[in-house]
This record gives C-alpha cells, sequence and structure tokens, in this order.
C-alpha cells in the first residue's frame, strides 16, 4: 500500500486487532492486518551493522545472519570525537537496511561505562552523557535521513550484564537526569529518533517498560518524544501496566498471550480504550513511516562501506605512547607477535555479531612489507606454549622492531555477561615481558572492547589502542602503524591504574536484586579528577604523529532579540582579561586558534569543560560541555568555534525539578584532555529566572537572609530570643560562634533557645515576616 491513513484505520480496526498490533508477529517483525491492508514491518539488531536473520531467530547473536559490513564498534567510534563521522556510519546502514528490507535498525546503545567491567561496553560509547549523546544523534540523523528507523537503546540505567533482566538500579534524580538520561535527552531533542528500546531493569523498584515517570512524564511531555516506545526482546512484565505507562509494543511474539491481557483490561474498564488507541496509533505511524520511505530495489556496495569501516577504525584509534618509534619505516623488518595479526578481535559478543562479508587482518594488510610472524598465544585458552613463545623471541630478536598484537579474546567480554577483572590474557603479559628482555623496540597493538591494565606500559614504546575496530581493523592498524594514517582518536573512557579506584568498585554489580548507584554523578573522569587521582590514562588523551599548540582564547556573548534571532553583544574578551558576563538567556561564543607545528597532516580534538568556581550543591571538578576536530596541514591554523547555553552551565536541581545554572563565576577550560587544560576564561552567569522557594522545618535562618531585602528587620525580631549577643556584629570568638549557630538553625529551634516561650503562632508570625521580606 502507498500510504496510510492512520486515524482511519484507527476507526476501522477491532479491540482484538488493536490488541494484537501491540505485540510482535515474531521475532523480529510487527503484525500485520491483512483485511485493512496494513503490512508488517521488519527490525534488526545493529547498532555498528546489520544483523538481519532470515532463517533461525534470535536476540542473542547465536543463529546466522546475512552478509554484512561490521563497522567499529561504538567503543572504537567514540575516541574518534567525530559528529560527522557516526552520520555517516548512519547513512551506510541506512543504505543497508534499505537493501535488506529491514524498516528500523536496533540501535545506537549510549548507556554509560559506569564501570569498566560491564561485559556491554563495546558497544557503548562513553563515560560522559555529553559526548555519547552529541555522537548517537548523529548516527540516528544520519539513518533516518535514509527513512529507516533507530531504536535507542536502553532506556534506562542499563549498565551492567549480571542480572539484567530483574535488577533494580537505585539512583537519586538528579544522578539519573545529569548521567543516566541526559544522553538520551540529547538524542531525542536533537534527532528525534523513530523508536526508543525501554530496559530489562527496574528503577528505584519499578521496571523500566512499566514506569509512567520514565516513559511519558519525562519521554514523552518533558522531552517532546513523539515516536514509539518498544520493549527490549523479552523485557515485558505486566502488559496492561506497561501500556497504560507508555510502552507501546512488545518484541517479540507473545503468541497472542498479552494481546488477550490488552483486550480483556479493556473490556472490564481495567484500560481506556484512548490508550490502547495512542499506542496503536504511533504503531501505524512506524509502519506509516517505513512504507512510505521504502526504497524499491535499494542496494548498497559491500566494498565502499568496507572502505568506510577502515576509515572509522583509523579515526578512532588512540596512540597512548610513542618514544620517537611510531610510524615504523616501510623498509624496517618487523616482527608481527600474536594470533590477534592474523586472526583480529574485531567486534563483541552477542546481538550485536555481524557475519562480516570479509575481514582483513594486520597480515593480510602488510603484504609487500619487510614483515615476520609468530603466533605467540592461543586465545581460546591462557596457556602459555613454550615452542610458540621460543618462535616469537626469535622473531623478535631478528627484527628491527616488534609489533605484539595484544587483547581480549571473546570469552572475555560479551553482552550477557560482566568482567570480574581488568586483566590481559595471563600468557600475553608474559608474551610482552619477554619480547622485552630481547627487542627494546616493542610496540603494543590493542584489539578490546574495554579498559585493560598494562603492567608493562612504561617499558614498551609504543602502545596503540585499537579498540575492537570492525571488519577492516588489520588494514587500518597497519595504515596507522606505517604512518598512512595520522592518529587523532582520544580515549572517551579513563583507564584505571586499577580495578579498586573506580568509583562503582564497593557497588558492582550489586545484590541479587538491588544495585545502588552510590557514587551519583562521580562517573569516570567527573570522579578520578575530583579526587586528583592518578590514573593510567585520562579521559580525552590521546597522541598523534604531529605536533599542535592552542592560542588565543576569546568568549563573546550573544544575546537573544525579541524575534528570537541571535545578536553578537559588544566586545570581546580573551583569556586573561575582563571578566565575561552573561545572563541564563544568553549564549556565549568561545573561540580558540589551534595550529599543527608539526611536519605532516593531522587532526585534533579540541576539547572545552565547564567548571562551577561558586556552586551551591556539590559539583564535578569539570564537565566536558564541546568538542569539535579539526582538520590541519603542516603549519596551518584554524579557528574552532564552540557555542553554549545555559544548560552547560547547569546542573539538576530536585528542589526547582529543572536544570539551574546558578548565578556565579564559571571557568571555561579548553583542554587537549581531562588532565590537560592549555587556556582558560572566566564567565559570570546571572540567573534571571524567579527563585522558587520552599519553606519547610529544616528551613534555616541562613538559608533565608541572603534572600530577604533587609536582613536587619529579621534580627530585630529574633534579638528578644536569642539575646543582643547574638546578632551584633563583633570580632570575638563569642560572637562570631553565635552568628554562626544563627545561620544554622531552623525557625522551631527558637523555642529551645528562647528564654521566654515561643508559640506556634510566634513561629508562623516570623516565616510571614520572612516570605514578606523576600526579594
Amino acid at each position: 500500500m502507498s500510504t496510510i491513513d492512520v486515524k482511519k484505520l484507527l476507526s476501522e480496526l477491532t479491540l482484538e486487532e488493536k490488541a494484537g498490533l501491540c505485540s510482535g508477529a515474531d521475532f523480529w517483525h510487527t503484525k500485520a492486518v491483512e483485511r485493512l491492508g496494513i503490512p508488517q514491518v521488519m527490525v534488526s539488531d545493529g547498532p555498528h551493522g546489520l544483523r538481519k536473520q532470515d532463517i533461525k531467530e534470535d536476540h542473542l547473536g547465536l543463529g546466522g545472519s546475512v552478509k554484512a559490513v561490521c563497522f567499529p564498534a561504538a567503543s572504537a567510534l567514540a575516541c574518534s570525537f567525530d559528529r560527522d563521522l557516526l552520520y555517516q556510519l548512519g547513512t551506510a546502514l541506512g543504505d543497508e537496511c534499505q537493501a535488506e528490507e529491514v524498516s528500523t535498525i536496533l540501535g545506537p546503545a549510549v548507556n554509560m561505562k559506569r564501570s569498566p567491567l560491564c561485559g556491554r561496553n563495546f558497544e557503548y560509547f562513553s563515560e560522559d552523557p555529553y559526548l555519547a549523546g552529541e555522537l548517537a544523534a548523529g548516527y540516528v540523523n544520519g539513518v533516518q535521513s535514509k527513512n529507516i528507523g533507530t531504536s535507542v537503546k536502553h532506556f534506562a540505567a542499563n549498565n551492567q550484564e549480571t542480572r539484567r533482566l530483574s535488577i533494580s538500579a537505585e539512583v537519586d534524580e538528579r544522578t539519573l537526569r545529569e548521567i543516566y538520561l541526559a544522553a538520551f535527552e540529547t538524542i531525542v531533542k536533537k534527532a528525534q529518533p523513530w523508536t526508543m528500546m525501554c530496559s530489562y531493569n527496574l528503577i528505584n523498584g519499578t521496571y523500566s517498560c512499566e514506569n509512567d515517570w520514565l516513559l511519558t512524564k519525562v519521554l514523552r511531555e518533558e522531552w517532546g518524544f513523539d515516536g514509539l516506545v518498544v520493549t527490549d526482546w523479552g523485557a515485558m512484565n505486566d502488559r496492561v501496566k506497561a501500556l497504560q505507562s507508555g510502552l507501546d509494543l512488545e518484541m517479540p511474539s507473545s503468541h497472542g498471550v498479552t494481546d488477550k491481557e490488552i483486550a480483556a483490561a479493556v473490556l472490564d474498564g481495567r484500560l481506556s480504550m484512548e490508550a490502547l488507541d495512542k499506542a496503536v496509533a504511533r504503531i501505524l505511524e512506524l509502519v506509516k513511516k517505513s512504507v512510505e520511505g521504502k526504497r524499491y530495489g535499494a542496494s548498497y556496495d559491500k566494498e565502499e562501506h568496507h572502505a568506510l569501516a577502515r576509515r572509522m577504525a583509523e579515526e578512532g584509534a588512540v596512540l597512548l605512547k610513542n618514544e620517537s618509534i611510531l610510524p615504523l619505516k616501510e623498509d624496517s623488518k618487523v616482527a608481527f607477535i600474536g594470533e590477534f595479526a592474523s586472526a583480529p578481535r574485531y567486534q563483541g559478543g552477542g546481538s550485536s555479531h555481524i557475519n562480516s562479508f570479509k575481514v582483513t587482518s594486520a597480515l593480510d594488510a602488510s603484504k609487500g612489507l619487510h614483515i615476520t610472524y609468530a603466533k605467540g598465544y592461543d586465545t581460546l585458552k591462557d596457556e602459555l606454549d613454550e615452542d610458540r613463545l621460543e618462535e616469537a623471541i626469535s622473531h623478535a630478536k631478528e627484527a628491527e622492531a616488534a609489533v605484539v598484537f595484544a587483547g581480549l579474546p571473546d570469552a572475555y567480554e560479551s553482552e550477557g555477561y560482566d568482567r570480574t577483572h581488568l586483566n590481559l590474557p595471563a600468557c600475553q603479559n608474559t608474551l610482552i615481558e619477554e619480547i622485552l628482555k630481547v627487542q627494546p623496540n616493542t610496540v603494543v597493538v590493542l584489539y578490546n572492547g574495554s579498559p585493560v591494565l598494562m603492567p608493562w606500559a612504561d617499558k614498551v614504546k609504543g602502545i596503540l589502542e585499537v579498540y575492537l575496530g570492525g571488519q577492516a581493523v588489520g588494514e587500518a592498524t597497519v595504515h596507522l602503524l606505517y604512518g598512512k594514517a595520522n592518529p587523532s582518536g582520544k580515549l572517551a573512557e579513563t583507564f584505571p591504574l586499577r580495578l579498586q579506584d573506580n568509583p562503582s568498585y564497593y557497588n558492582f554489580p550489586g545484590t541479587s536484586r538491588t544495585v545502588s548507584y552510590m557514587e551519583g554523578i562521580f562517573i569516570g573522569y567527573r570522579y578520578y579528577d575530583a579526587k586528583e587521582m592518578e590514573v593510567l590514562y585520562p579521559f580525552g588523551y590521546g597522541l598523534s604523529y604531529t605536533t599542535f599548540t592552542y592560542r588565543n582564547l576569546k568568549m563573546q556573548v550573544l544575546k537573544a532579540e525579541a524575534g528570537g534571532e541571535n545578536i553578537r553583544a559588544e566586545g570581546e574578551h580573551t583569556s586573561g582579561t575582563n571578566l565575561v558576563h552573561m545572563t541564563d538567556a544568553d549564549q556565549l561564543q568561545v573561540t580558540v586558534m589551534v595550529k599543527n607545528t608539526g611536519s605532516c597532516f593531522g587532526k585534533e580534538i579540541v576539547q572545552l569543560y565547564v567548571q562551577d568556581k561558586e556552586a551551591s550543591v556539590i559539583r564535578p571538578l569539570k564537565e566536558l560541555k564541546g568538542f569539535e576536530k579539526v582538520a590541519l596541514e603542516p603549519g596551518e591554523e584554524k579557528e574552532v568555534t564552540f557555542t553554549l547555553d545555559s544548560r552547560s552551565f547547569a546542573f539538576y536541581s530536585t528542589e526547582r525539578s529543572d536544570w539551574y545554572a546558578e548565578s556565579g563565576e564559571y571557568q571555561i577550560l579548553i583542554g587537549k584532555s581531562s588532565r590537560n587544560i592549555v587556556l582558560s576564561g572566566t564567565v559570570h552567569m546571572e540567573y534571571t529566572k524567579p527563585e522558587p522557594f520552599h519553606f519547610d522545618d529544616r528551613t534555616t535562618l541562613g538559608d533565608v537572609l541572603p534572600l530577604m531585602k533587609d536582613p536587619s528587620v529579621l534580627f530585630d525580631r529574633i534579638k528578644g530570643a536569642l539575646g543582643a549577643a547574638a546578632t551584633e556584629e563583633s570580632d570575638t570568638a563569642e560572637a562570631k560562634m553565635m552568628a554562626e549557630m544563627v545561620k544554622t538553625m531552623p525557625l522551631h529551634s527558637l523555642r529551645s533557645f528562647s528564654p521566654t516561650p515561643v508559640s506556634a503562632e510566634d513561629l508562623e508570625n516570623l516565616k510571614q515576616l520572612i516570605l514578606s521580606q523576600l526579594k
């Protein structure tokens, strides 16, 4: 059918047909209603490739799927800090979905990396919600530009695999808003995904699929999401309650069981037809978009997408260490050591596992170079093989340099279970140590989905973190090692020195029923930087084969005209000069000059952090609020521009139930990583919205005094209750003590300290006096 009239179909569908549309026909398809010409549409796993299953259906990557292109995993892509690159990935996946007649790809996955132990971290972007949200919005916009839907997952607080189907994440609202919901919010507001996938877990005791606050109040009413909410596969608990809470589509098929529950609930009055119609309308809208956006006869070039996968792997790779050894010379004799050189680990396990149409190893890509190869270890077992070890040592000794390909085998990290440590296989660490004894010019290439410990880091001359780089990872690695590509990635997560240093260490993965997010907003670099804790490699860190300098930080305030257009404020402020003043209604434009001072082409990721200097609540030392990737030829200099709004300075205030950029001074920090700040400027923010004031039995005199027009009025009133010494100005220790006690005293405490009786009426009169004096 060419068009779908949703309103007309709602009037024609029977109750049973409406209920039936609310669950899948099978594992991957929605239901059709043939008598009304409503077709079924197909969804398929992603997110870094298309996992379309034709015959045997499952959601764990166990069954076969069509040949496709495996792009780098999110852990690698995030290190590119490149919105445009994620958009290109999205368009490529959109083309593949069109060719395979898939209406919606299940991705991206944007859960936060609360702990480096999470088995699915390879599929997630970052420990930082701003970075994750910005990159994922690019992905979604790219896919949907091809008239293919996305399903952003897993909404929300799905940050571990252990008991993920039944665990309750206990998280306070501020932490949820600032860390675990923020990336989803960015995606909704910047990309409006067709669907959102709810997570398996409970949040504060309520299943995500039944969480009205999450799915309706926050997602739809606050953020303006207008798409469909689907369960993760099997994430349904109470079908009627879920539908009432905003969960539209249950996947996979319930074999008609929950369809009958929905129909019965409507008939007996437990569920309104209005609520059912809302869900059905959203499902029909998805079908409508899919049918009307379908490109018949679509195809795509697998080799072209393979080349794109290679370029993406190059852009995301992070050069962690380089003591004048990289790039290697093409005419030098180099030993490639390690099984991953010939059989790379390039993707993770589980529902994202792609049936790659081809895979190129580093050994494949090094033909024509002076390479020797030794297997060194077996990825299937962590055992030291003396014969393999001796062979590897022999190759290393005879070469001018050795490149050891190390990383995590498939069994070490996957969907379905969490890691228990951060170690590489012991046989790999031993191999590296033994190679170093005979070959000082040793480089380690890492293929892994999440951070690992590196006991040999201070001994090797080079470390290249490639993560899980997709099916073209071998070509990308060789290009990077030999300088055909210049590493430009920076870490999207912190590499700790020890697992015990991680802020979630004592509360991961929790008990059999709950996991407490007691570290609150302090995950990743927010914690390590606040603690000034030594780490192996910090967030945002990465080296290049060239060098860059930053200069001339400028800040200008953009004020909004009545018509809504921005105009540039008069005057320009450079780093170290006059304070910039702005209000929460303004925007701040920040510019910095970046120059390539080296001898080869390169790309630099410029990072902008905001620091609240006068926070009234506990806040991180700094938070990422801007990033740009700039390409520069040798000697070239470009201006990099950032635009910040009040949200860039705000924390979530549970008292206001809103984001709050409170008045005070903020630092604008320009850095090469979270630990390497090279330029800074100061901004004074003026919060102009009315300040809500909540007066209760815990409100202290110190809370109200700064808000009063004339504090002396209050002092005059309480002198009788506390005595003149409590309110007089004096430098004596007694006066200071009394003044501080008064500030921390709630009104009801006056009863205890007054020499005369203080009635409830007296307290109420005092309260009214305070309220009448508020500014």
